[in-house]
């Protein structure tokens, strides 16, 4: 059995591992352009792991100008079976407090054209998409986090918003509605790509303010988002390392057969360019 290895993006205000041993940074070349930075390769209490900043070093990159497909593509080519994914949050639920940790089970799009799909040009492709976390993932983040000692909640539904800006508190308030637990700005995008990708997908999300739908807070600010993200960060590391030491302890899932009945097009008529920018992704269907 091939070993398994485990892919780590960090959000802000998580832009490295420590603990990892025989580390390299890598630069992967990727038929979608360059990923956000070198990913980083090592092992951690003896598992491969492959580590990528999601804004890139020194938080360099909007939420809309990730290169969401170079950096799946990038995590595949390096054999990544797993991704852990990091990223900061606005809670919706007076439950959910700045400091706490949610392990989201659902998304809801507000983004506005990202592009989202490794398909196209010549190839069509229809995953499952029903239930966008893997939930074997899901259930090792949420045993680690608990006895790590983190108030966290298991389950839940981000919205994905475009960004850079925050909300507005009309958006805040009707979000409300609409019976969402958490906001942020990335993971939708990579959880649709990591199941085209059949890489098993979940996040740790970090939740830093009440957006701005709690009045009797102040507005979310970045400084405010970031005082709650330096402690959190240290927890959040200390998930992942027992995580990454429980994944055989996981159960079944579909994730990595996502693309068994999905492609449509006829092999026939795939373009020999479409078939070599995809192998790493196809290679098994064609």
């Amino acid at each position: 059995m091939a070993e398994e290895v485990v892919g780590v993006i960090g959000g802000s205000g998580l832009y490295e591992m420590e603990g990892l041993t025989d580390t390299r940074w890598l630069n992967i070349d990727t038929p979608f352009g360059s990923p956000s930075d070198q990913f980083l390769t090592g092992r951690l209490d003896g598992v491969r792991l492959v580590f990528l900043p999601r804004h890139g070093q020194g938080h360099r990159l909007l939420p809309s100008e990730i290169n969401f497909r170079a950096n799946i593509y990038g995590l595949k080519v390096l054999g990544v079976d797993w991704i852990i994914s990091v990223g900061a949050v606005g809670s919706m639920r007076e439950d959910i407090r700045p400091g706490d940790v949610v392990i989201i089970d659902q998304f809801f799009d507000r983004t506005k054209g990202r592009i989202s799909s490794f398909f196209g040009r010549g190839i069509v492709a229809h995953v499952s998409f029903s239930d966008p976390v893997c939930p074997a993932l899901a259930g090792i983040l949420h045993k680690a986090a608990s006895q790590e000692g983190a108030a966290v909640h298991k389950g839940g539904t981000y919205l994905c918003m475009e960004g850079p800006q925050f909300s507005t508190r009309a958006e805040s308030l009707i979000y409300r509605t609409w019976g969402v637990d958490v906001i942020g700005m990335t993971n939708l995008t990579e959880a649709k790509l990591a199941r085209e990708a059949e890489i098993c997908y979940a996040t740790l999300a970090l939740a830093t303010d009440y957006d701005c739908w709690q009045q009797t807070e102040e507005s979310v600010t970045i400084d405010a988002v970031f005082k709650v993200l330096r402690d959190n960060v240290d927890l959040a590391k200390r998930i992942i390392k027992r995580a990454v030491g429980d994944l055989d302890t996981g159960g079944p899932c579909n994730c990595r057969q996502a693309l068994k009945d999905a492609i449509i097009t006829d092999k026939a008529v795939i373009s020999t360019r479409v078939k070599k920018d995809l192998s790493f992704i196809l290679g098994k269907y064609l």
